[in-house]
Parts: C-alpha cells; sequence; structure tokens
C-alpha cells in the first residue's frame, strides 16, 4: 500500500530514502480521522514511529504550504528520554523536513548548553531534547514555546521509568492549551494513561503493535554457555557472523570495559558505550559504526533506545537484560525498516530459568543451540576464503608480473598456503568452548567416577585429581541438576580462585552441590579471589574443618519410614541406625 497523500516536500523526501510503503503505525497515524487530533500509540521500537509522527504533525506545521515560514520561536517540541534517540530523532526529521526548509535544534544532556541557547535565539521550527534539558532551558527564559502548535512525547513509558515525570509535567504545563499532543510508547501502563488522561483531549488511541510478538524481521537464538566462557562465546559468535555491525549488551559499564577491552586485544574493531562516557566520546564511538571504521559496539542499556545503524544485523545479550521489555528493546536495534536480523541470548546453566521467563514473558520462541565452536568457524573462513571476490577480480598488468615474479621463485601450493595465512591472521582466533547441553539427559552414568568411595546412584561424584599434599575442602551451590561438569568447573575454578590446575585436588560433583579440594597452602589466596567475583551467580565458600565431603542425606524421600512397633506395640528389636556397633540383630531359635 503506497503513503496516503501527505504534503508535497514530505512525500518528496521519502521517494528519496526508498519509502514506498508505510509500516503499520505511519499508515494509522494518516488516517483521515487522526488528522488535528491528539493521539495516544502503542508502537513498538523500530516500527518507524519518528517517521509516523513527522508525518502526523506535517498538516499542523505547514498547513496548504509547502514550506515552513521563516524560523523564529519552535512549532514543535519532541521530547525524547536519551540523548541517543533524541540525536536519531533530530536525524530522522531533519531529511524528512528538509524540503520543507525546517530548522531543527537538539537540546541534550552533555551537549553545550550555551551553543544550545545560541541556536534557539537565531530560530527553530523544531526542537528535540531530554527532559531535563528542556526543563532547564525553559526555567532559564532559553526556550520560548508560546507559537507551539504540537508537542510529542517519544518512548513515554521509558520517562517515566527513568524519573522523568516532574519534568515531563513541567514542560507540558509551560506548553500553550491548544497545542496537539502526541504520546507515543512501546506499553501503555496505567501511569501512561493517567497522563494522556490529564494532558491529551479527546486522545485517539492507536495500537499499532497489536497481535505482534517481538519483532517479526527478527530471529532469537538462544546459546548455551558454560559460566566462564562468556567472552569466548562472544568472540566466536561475532565470528561466525556476517553481519557488517553488531551490538553487545552488558548490564553494567565495568561488565563493558572488561569485554570490550578483550575484543581489541583480539583485534577486533569495537568502541563501547556506556553512561561513564563524555557526549563527544559517544558521538566518536557512533560516528566510526556508521562510517564502518568499527564493526562492534559493546554497551549498557544506555544504547538499547535511540541507536539506529543500518547495517545493524547482530544483537548479542552478553548478559540477561532485567525484564522482557528491555529484552525487545534491545533486539529492536535489529530487524528494522524490513530487514532481517538475528538476537542471541547467552545463558549459563545458573541463568536457564530466568532466560525461559524472560522468553516466556516476550512471547519469544527462541532456537537453542550452544555457540559456534572452533572448527564450525575454521570452516567459515575457508569458504569466506573461496569466495573472496579478491579471487575473481580481474587482474592489472601490474598483477600479472607479480604473480610471475612469485611463481618464478615459489609453488602454486606454496603462494596459495601462504594466501591462507595471511587471510586468517587478520582475523581473530577463534575460542574453544563448551556447550553444558541443558537439554541432555542428566541421570547418573552407570559407571562412577574413582574417587575412593564406590557411593549410591543419588551420591555419585566426579573427581579430578591435581594437587599433592595437604588440602582444603571448598563448596559451591551447583551440581548435576544444574549440568555441572568438570570439563568446564575446572577452569571455572581457576579463574575465580586465581589458581592452576596443580592447585586442586578432587572435585566431587552431586545433585544440587559441588565440592573440591584447594591445595592448603593457597587455600586463603583462593577463598579472597573467589567471594570477590560473582559475575557468574555460583558461590563458592570454604568448608570447616572436619565437615563431611559426602553429600547430606536424601530429607525428600516419597516414603518417610514409619516408625517400629511390634506385634504388641513394642518398639522392641526396632532397627537402629547402621554402624551402631552395641547392636546386634536377634537371631532366630534353632528348631528343635
Amino acid at each position: 500500500m503506497p503513503f496516503r497523500p501527505t504534503s508535497l516536500p514530505l512525500e518528496r523526501a521519502l521517494a528519496e530514502h526508498d519509502y514506498t510503503e508505510p509500516t503499520p503505525v505511519q499508515d494509522a497515524v494518516l488516517e483521515p480521522e487522526t488528522a488535528g487530533r491528539d493521539l495516544l500509540v502503542s508502537a513498538q521500537t523500530g516500527s518507524g514511529k519518528t517517521v509516523a509522527y513527522g508525518l502526523a504533525i506535517a498538516s499542523t506545521l505547514l498547513g496548504d504550504e509547502d514550506r515552513l515560514p521563516p524560523a523564529d520561536q519552535p512549532l514543535a517540541l519532541v521530547v525524547a528520554p536519551t540523548r541517543e534517540l533524541a540525536l536519531q530523532v533530530h536525524r530522522e526529521l531533519e531529511w524528512l523536513y528538509a524540503h520543507a526548509g525546517a530548522t531543527i535544534v537538539t537540546c541534550v544532556g552533555g551537549m553545550d548548553p550555551r551553543a544550545e541557547q545560541k541556536k534557539l535565539n537565531a530560530g527553530a521550527h523544531i526542537v528535540v531534547g531530554t527532559p531535563g534539558r528542556l526543563r532547564d532551558h525553559l526555567e532559564r527564559g532559553r526556550l520560548r514555546i508560546g507559537n507551539l502548535k504540537a508537542v510529542i512525547l517519544d518512548e513515554a513509558d521509558e520517562m517515566l521509568d527513568l524519573g522523568f515525570r516532574e519534568d515531563l509535567e513541567f514542560i507540558l504545563e509551560a506548553t500553550p492549551k491548544e497545542r496537539r499532543t502526541l504520546l507515543f510508547s512501546a506499553t501503555l501502563p496505567k501511569a501512561i494513561t493517567a497522563l494522556a488522561k490529564r494532558y491529551q483531549r479527546d486522545a485517539m488511541r492507536i495500537e499499532a503493535s497489536r497481535g505482534v510478538t517481538g519483532h517479526v524481521d527478527i530471529e532469537y537464538r538462544a546459546v548455551r554457555i558454560a559460566p566462564n566462557e562468556v567472552e569466548h562465546a562472544v568472540v566466536n559468535l561475532l565470528r561466525s557472523a556476517e553481519s557488517p555491525s553488531a551490538i553487545v549488551f552488558c548490564n553494567t559499564r565495568e561488565a563493558v570495559r572488561h569485554l570490550h577491552s578483550g575484543l581489541l586485544e583480539r583485534g577486533f574493531a569495537a568502541v563501547a558505550l556506556s553512561g561513564e562516557l563524555g557526549q563527544n566520546e559517544r558521538n566518536a564511538a557512533m560516528q566510526a559504526l556508521r562510517d564502518g571504521r568499527a564493526r562492534v559496539c559493546i554497551a549498557t542499556d544506555v544504547a538499547s533506545r535511540g541507536i539506529d545503524l543500518p547495517n545493524l544485523g547482530l544483537v548479542i545479550h552478553a548478559e540477561l537484560p532485567n525484564d522482557a521489555e528491555s529484552l525487545q528493546h534491545r533486539s529492536g536495534r535489529t530487524g528494522r525498516a524490513g530487514r532481517k536480523g538475528v538476537s542471541v541470548l547467552l545463558v549459563p546453566i545458573s541463568r536457564r530459568r530466568k532466560a525461559e521467563r524472560l522468553l516466556a514473558e516476550a512471547n519469544i520462541h527462541p532456537t537453542w543451540g550452544g555457540a559456534p565452536t572452533a572448527d564450525e568457524i575454521r570452516k567459515l573462513d575457508e569458504e569466506r576464503l573461496l569466495s573472496d571476490p579478491i579471487l575473481t577480480q580481474e587482474s592489472t598488468e601490474e598483477d600479472q608480473a607479480v604473480a610471475a615474479a612469485l611463481l618464478a621463485k615459489h609453488s602454486a601450493e606454496d603462494l596459495a598456503a601462504a594466501l591462507a595465512r595471511i587471510y586468517r591472521s587478520r582475523l581473530p582466533a577463534p575460542e574453544d568452548v563448551y556447550d553444558p547441553g541443558f537439554a541432555r539427559d542428566t541421570k547418573p552414568a552407570k559407571n562412577y567416577a574413582e574417587t575412593g568411595e564406590r557411593g549410591t546412584r543419588r551420591e555419585r561424584d566426579a573427581v579430578v585429581r591435581g594437587a599433592g599434599g595437604a588440602t582444603v575442602w571448598f563448596h559451591m551451590d551447583i551440581g548435576r541438576r544444574n549440568n555441572a561438569d568438570p570439563k568446564w568447573l575446572l577452569p571455572l575454578i581457576c579463574r575465580r580462585g586465581s589458581v592452576t590446575r596443580d592447585d586442586i585436588g578432587a572435585i566431587r560433583i552431586f545433585d544440587r552441590e559441588t565440592k573440591f579440594e584447594i591445595a592448603e597452602a593457597m587455600a586463603a589466596k583462593f577463598i579472597a579471589s573467589a567471594q570477590g567475583i560473582d559475575t557468574d551467580d555460583i558461590t563458592i565458600s570454604r568448608m570447616a574443618e572436619g565437615a563431611d565431603t559426602r553429600p547430606a542425606p536424601r530429607t525428600d524421600s516419597p516414603r518417610p519410614r514409619k516408625p517400629y512397633a511390634g506385634k504388641s506395640g513394642s518398639t522392641e528389636g526396632a532397627p537402629r541406625p547402621a554402624g551402631d556397633k552395641a547392636y546386634a540383630k536377634p537371631r532366630r531359635p534353632k528348631k528343635p
């Protein structure tokens, strides 16, 4: 369906940017009955809502004219929750209103307020900003909104979540009463509907996202990983993907710094985005992604809104988001404007339940699997090398002369091997990763590991021998039910405790817990290091001296043993605990 008739300059801009068919939200706001009305719109991120409200207010700002009047006091005000989103809105409206002669000014935190004041004094048709900075300009008299015709609240639910309610109310109270108010939100909780009821007039409600589950252009994957292999899994996912750019999300600034430095060391062209960076640093990082100097962005949730990279095909959740809405906002950075994208959740064993809950709440059904292996990536590299355009390009005379000189001194096989080495040298090396395999049968094997005591099926343990001499026992709160396995427990213990494999003795894996030995000389250092790191949600503690290193007796027996009673109801002859030397089972009297 083509776009409904809009003003001529906007139609021209849409055609120049290959907008041939409107998205559902764009089509909805252009219905005839929306003309001149306040709108309360529920639309997911990545649905084209910025262009939607740009089109919706065109008739209000332009009327029957093709160009806006000379810039003076702003005619429209767009309020966004973050700097990144405000800057993105600025870019979108700039090309959409380019042929209408619009002057657009951005007012956001982190930028020089005096430079913004200078632009405001010069005149603007549309002002885009964050709540705190806009309120500051209003209070200081730098922003005059007496001629305002339209106010747009973008990502209104996010602004309330971030604590901007007071700033929003201040801004809305300061605007003219006869203005149009367009409120866009991914969700419509009670707080949003209350805000709309208070500040909108007979608002038309549009639910453009109804019936849509997640993002139809996004393929979701859930990747099983061992707790200590987050960085390795990220490396292999980036290496296996052919996306021109990717975003990796972490939950904290520290995690962003750690992962960013790790990827840089491996040779990835990566930038970081977090709240601790200044606006100039963040702008530089975004520009590096847009012009191709960087391929990977490692970011906190500050970047989950407002980043629009046309070639972004991969989103990796290195750490699970806090809620389903954050999951969708993060994932919404890809799969935009009809393009396909992939969203990958890294799921350690200890986070499996949370991942399943998030996915269920978002009504997302991912494909579960392990991270790409090093062998799989090497095979992909071979296929990519064989299909590389450099092998099919037409050779110049200079190329042929160099080729002849090389063949005169080296065999074709040697030159091909050198080409393969050069190709591999430019790529980060893949990592060896372990798939815990959540879906595998977790029943104990019949062949028990050698531990010095056989034990029952419930008390089976696995042992790795390493440390010699005196040792100290430690405990961690995961076991066979968490798919605990020496293959990944051993490197986990080394990393958490800053020890080597030679410092580790027996590792005994039980149903709900794991007990292991550390060389006595390293025990103090181990516990100090192990308790200072908890990013994998596994608790490690030192066991009391003399504590039983076997698992606790079962307490969940479905048939508890009844008290013994003889024929006369006495307890004489009742079974006593095994190992009671003083007790001897009565013998039957011999028959005469």
